[in-house]
């Protein structure tokens, strides 16, 4: 069912074609009535495109304009409906402007003038009351380019340097530019996306724009104009109403005319205060000049045809009336909401159910294919704001997110959010001085890249430095040799000289007692394979129906992450999967409907929680969640009475209890389950040995769900596959705003804004302060500022019993602000608490600041977190970058990131058991990952043959390749020239792996940085010769004085000998004598076996021959 139908319906309506043709007329004053909800978006966007004409729809607030702003994107194209928002938080703080919204009015003023067909603008109060740049002031300042302009690139460089644009090496924000040969990357402020600019010669050859985030071009366009910054840069200009700039005949529709203008008095009273306050030293524009008032506002707005709509009407003369109600409320009783559909389809009403996705509209089937009576409905995908009811044209429109009752969301395009891509790329990048492992030669320092010369030919290479002053030249060939050092606290590892045995004996060691803890893990999973659960029922209704209740809409990772839970759990073998996800992901929800499958299959659930306030706190949200459905849920922790307990265990050994929620006292021998069927392990990395051996015996064929939130790095959750089965989710729940991050200086007002401001939106705060003997006095100065807050302080000595009053306290909102220190990291949730500051935070390490920063934005509130923090100069180095790259990872999800870089070891260590960390250390994080890849491969080829059978694939028989050569492959200077660019794009090559992906990398390079040299075609060719070579079968490849000369692998007793590919070498050797020849070489490793080709010039030459084999 299409949204058309719906949409048709409306276009021929009569009161739609009154509306037309009264706003055909110039200066009509028109009151249109009882529209709601999104019945004004249909009528709107019905009456715009059949008028033609440019709209300006007025809106009471910023949250209103954006809702509607999103039906109309959905109704109409995006291109057709722009938005206008204002560009401060308060007047006259200059220092305070969005700049994502200063990038889309720009991108208005640009549309209104570039004379493109007419659009629909909404805006709201607070962006009209701002006055603009005028017309031809912002003609005079747009460098206009155009396909085929003949323009020099200083030209350009003069204009763009003159509208104070910086020149960067990569694009990545509004207001800067680079040049790169032919290429000119620029991002204008009346645009979202910058755009890549490419001459030839001095004649523009193409125009593209590109995504921040890959650098590579999105989609060709013909002509383009480049604005300067419009909010500052004409602060001395005059200024004109947003009114005056758009086109005379737009139509005006504004809500409630009388409550626009007193918003705008009021915002008047506030600029004039503010102007007052103002230091007299620096010249400032009076607030005449820079903002508009109602006076000046009204008399403009008589000037065009008038739409108002909302209750009140101030000018119109004619009225022009709809019938229709809003969405009835259903409390997410199916069978009301059933009943409703039915009675409006006997009345004759046709009824629609607007769903923002496939998935919801799949949903509203399943429950209602459930059901035994006929629902008549149709469901079309198209988000929309609010329900209603039309009673002329007999229609119903709810929305599915008004049935559930679920939040939401509105979406605004932030152009100018700073990709997280850039910030990871530069954690990960590496640079001089830093310490890399490289597998054969163990821990060295990076010296950065170098030229060196082989034979009279440059050959770019990578140096390290070793003990006792050894260097050592790496080709960017064996890349992939090197990682970056990451161990635990940062601390300088220990340097060898090269060629010491010392390295090889530490890498022994690592190795066997990795195979050891390899060889339990699989041992383990081969017993599980064997053994038989019990088999789950599929999905019942009311399993659709607690899902489709979800508040929160699913993201794909949680969807996928159920899906596999379920299907585990459908299958006969019991279920052991480990689902990771950074804090506040939803992995709870996923828990709940696990959980309640079981239940709905007569089971039993037990749920291991590591804190007693957790199992609180977990009580809560279960019984919250399913309070609509028949289960039971309790919970046992130290509050609960002897004689609670008592009788909870008895209830449950009766089966009276279906969950039960507890911490490790759940593993009790007193403990017995009627009918136990799933077992719940929540924040896995916080529980003891002990309690894990005594859950191994619960488990044997009892299905397990682990929860946690350390974010284990991904390679090793696949090595680990082999021992349990993982789902990651890495999507934000889409109705969370990230949380606004500020650094600042440890002064009281800002403190006292900030706290007060909280608490007046009915909100708590945390503060944290990490030195227990002066937390008293920082609670006492809290006081003073906030006389009439309550505060609370807790901390690690309280004990344990006063702590947990304290935190409950806090949780039932008894108390405004929480004093206290580290302690609330452990996963407390209160979601009514939405700003928290966090004290000399540059003492703290990045993933301890992120985990205390996921205290706060659980819910649909924006959130605040200040880190204070003494000035940048006092602070070390780290703490500083510690400090930034959490301003900037405000993203949800950056969890991932974050902990990736900062990568607490012993989440990782702890998941092989407690004795790894001290190896990681030695050898750095990714080389121990290779290490333990490597084991468990090998012991699937031996020991454990018969459990993973062959899967015919070819196997790899030559690990490693070495290319040495007097070609020139490299990136020459004056096409890279950023050191560390070429250092990425090297590293990315050595990860290539099929035909495909250099391919793609290819068109990349070509798309970013132009024509590729012949010596960037050398060296993709080599890389393919690469990949051709280990098929033959050839470790050591040289191609110097016109020969190409291929070593075969040096093991005389490899299988490679008796493998196909070998035959075949030998066959093209027979078949071919002139061309090539294979021969034995008697070398300082014994005998090798030799394939060399006379006559190569070329690279491509090369390449040509060996395909040929």
């Amino acid at each position: 069912m299409s949204k058309s139908n719906l949409s048709q319906t409306y276009a021929q309506v009569l009161q739609m074609q009154n509306l037309c043709t009264a706003i055909a007329n110039p200066q009509n004053k028109i009151h249109l009535k009882g529209l709601v909800g999104s019945a004004l978006s249909l009528v709107l966007s019905e009456s715009f495109k059949s008028s033609k004409l440019p709209y300006l729809v007025i809106f009471n607030d910023k949250e209103e304009a954006a809702f509607y702003l999103n039906d109309l994107e959905g109704l109409l194209s995006d291109k057709d409906v722009l938005f206008y928002p204002g560009s401060y938080r308060r007047p006259y703080q200059i220092e305070q402007t969005d700049n994502a919204n200063v990038l889309l009015r720009a991108e208005v003023l640009n549309r209104i003038n570039s004379q493109k067909k007419p659009a629909i603008i909404v805006t709201y109060p607070d962006a009209l009351f701002e006055k603009v740049v005028t017309r031809r002031e912002l003609e005079k300042n747009t460098l206009k380019i155009a396909v085929g302009d003949e323009l020099s690139l200083d030209f350009v460089n003069e204009v763009l340097f003159e509208y104070k644009f910086k020149r960067v090496d990569f694009v990545t924000e509004p207001g800067e530019f680079s040049v790169r040969g032919g290429i000119v990357d620029v991002f204008s402020f009346s645009h979202d996306e910058p755009y890549r600019i490419e001459f030839f010669g001095d004649d523009v050859d193409s125009i593209r724009t590109f995504d921040v985030e890959t650098q590579l071009s999105t989609e060709q366009i013909k002509k383009i104009g480049v604005i300067p910054n419009v909010a500052n840069k004409f602060l001395d200009e005059n200024r004109q109403g947003f009114l005056k700039y758009i086109a005379q005949k737009t139509v005006v529709f504004s809500k409630n005319t009388d409550l626009f203008f007193s918003r705008i008095d009021n915002f008047f009273g506030k600029a004039e205060d503010a102007f007052k306050n103002l230091s007299s030293e620096m010249k400032h524009a009076s607030p005449e000049e820079l903002f508009c008032n109602s006076e000046e506002l009204k008399r403009q707005l008589l000037d065009f045809s008038l739409v108002e709509f909302g209750t009140m009407s101030l000018f119109s003369e004619e009225n022009i009336e709809f019938n229709t109600t809003p969405q009835p409320s259903f409390n997410k009783q199916f069978n009301l909401l059933i009943e409703d559909l039915n009675l409006h389809h006997d009345r004759g009403y046709t009824n629609y159910i607007a769903c923002a996705s496939d998935q919801q509209a799949k949903r509203f089937h399943d429950i209602f294919d459930d059901v035994d009576q006929n629902v008549h409905y149709k469901t079309i995908v198209l988000s929309l704001y609010r329900g209603f009811v039309d009673h002329e044209q007999k229609i119903t429109c709810y929305t599915d997110h008004q049935i559930f009752e679920r939040y939401h969301k509105f979406q605004l395009k932030n152009g100018y959010a700073k990709k997280q891509a850039i910030t990871l790329k530069e954690l990960t990048k590496l640079d001089i001085g830093d310490y890399v492992t490289h597998i054969d030669h163990g821990i060295g320092k990076f010296g950065g890249l170098q030229k060196i010369d082989v034979e009279g030919k440059k050959q770019e290479a990578i140096k390290l430095i070793y003990g006792e002053r050894d260097v050592l030249y790496l080709s960017i060939h064996s890349l992939h040799k090197i990682t970056k050092f990451n161990g635990k606290d940062g601390k300088p590892p220990k340097i060898y000289k090269l060629g010491s045995k010392a390295w090889k004996t530490l890498k022994q060691k690592t190795k066997s007692r990795v195979k050891e803890i390899a060889f339990n893990l699989i041992q383990v999973y081969a017993k599980r394979k064997l053994e038989k659960g019990y088999q789950y029922k599929i999905d019942s209704y009311l399993q659709h129906e607690l899902e489709a209740s979800f508040i929160y809409e699913d993201t794909p990772d949680q969807i996928t992450s159920t899906a596999d839970i379920k299907a585990d759990m459908e299958s006969e073998r019991p279920m052991d999967r480990l689902v990771c996800g950074d804090v506040g992901f939803g992995k709870t929800e996923v828990a709940i409907r696990a959980a309640f499958k079981a239940v709905d299959n007569g089971k039993q659930v037990a749920i291991l929680v590591p804190t007693t306030i957790l199992a609180y706190q977990h009580h809560k949200t279960f019984t919250e969640r399913l309070k609509d459905f028949p289960v039971t849920v309790d919970y046992l922790n130290r509050f609960r009475t002897a004689k609670e307990k008592r009788e909870t265990l008895e209830k449950l050994e009766k089966g009276h209890v279906d969950i039960i929620i507890g911490t490790h006292q759940l593993v009790n021998k007193k403990v017995k389950f009627k009918d136990l069927g799933l077992l719940i392990v929540d924040e896995e990395q916080k529980f003891g040995v002990a309690v894990k051996e005594r859950l191994k015996t619960l488990k044997d064929n009892v299905d397990v769900l682990t929860l946690t939130a350390t974010p284990i790095p991904r390679t090793l959750q696949f090595s680990l596959m082999a021992a349990r089965d993982l789902s990651v989710i890495n999507t934000a729940p889409p109705n969370r705003y990230p949380i606004e991050s500020h650094v600042i200086r440890f002064g009281e007002e800002t403190i006292r804004d900030a706290v007060t401001y909280e608490i007046q939106r009915g909100g708590q705060v945390f503060f944290i302060h990490n030195r227990i003997e002066n937390i008293k006095e920082v609670a006492g100065m809290i006081q003073r500022l906030v006389p009439d807050a309550k505060i609370g302080i807790g901390h690690g000595q309280l004990d344990g019993k006063k702590l947990e009053t304290l935190m409950l306290a806090f949780m039932n909102g008894e108390f405004d602000v929480l004093v206290s220190t580290t302690i609330i990291e452990s996963g407390l949730d209160v979601p009514n608490a939405n700003t928290i500051f966090i004290n000399n935070a540059n003492n703290f390490g990045l993933s301890d600041l992120h985990q205390m920063r996921g205290r706060v934005g659980r819910s649909n509130k924006k959130a605040f977190c200040y880190f204070i923090t003494p000035e940048y100069s006092a602070m070390t180095d780290d703490a500083r970058k510690r400090i930034t790259a959490l301003e900037q990872f405000t993203e949800l999800g950056s969890g991932f990131n974050i902990a990736m870089k900062d990568l607490e070891i012993r989440g990782a260590g702890d998941l092989l058991g407690g004795e790894q960390s001290g190896f990681m250390n030695e050898i750095g994080f990714d080389t121990y990952q290779k290490i333990l890849n490597e084991a468990i491969e090998e012991l699937k080829d031996n020991e454990f043959k018969d459990l993973y059978p062959d899967d015919g694939k070819e196997k790899d028989y030559v690990k490693d390749i070495t290319i040495d050569t007097d070609f020139e492959l490299l990136f020459p200077d004056d096409y890279v020239n950023n050191i560390t660019e070429r250092l990425t794009l090297y590293t990315k090559l050595n990860t290539l792996k099929t035909g495909e992906e250099l391919h793609k990398f290819e068109t990349e390079i070509i798309d970013r940085f132009g024509e590729l040299p012949i010596q960037v075609v050398d060296l993709l060719n080599s890389l393919r010769i690469k990949w051709i070579a280990t098929k033959i079968g050839l470790e050591k490849i040289i191609m110097k004085n016109g020969c190409f000369v291929g070593y075969f692998i040096n093991d005389q007793k490899s299988a490679f000998y008796q493998s196909p590919n070998f035959t075949k070498v030998l066959k093209y050797v027979q078949t071919h004598p002139r061309e090539c020849k294979m021969k034995e070489k008697q070398t300082r490793n014994g005998l090798r076996l030799l394939l060399t080709f006379e006559q190569i010039k070329s690279v491509k030459q090369a390449l040509s021959k060996l395909e040929g084999i």
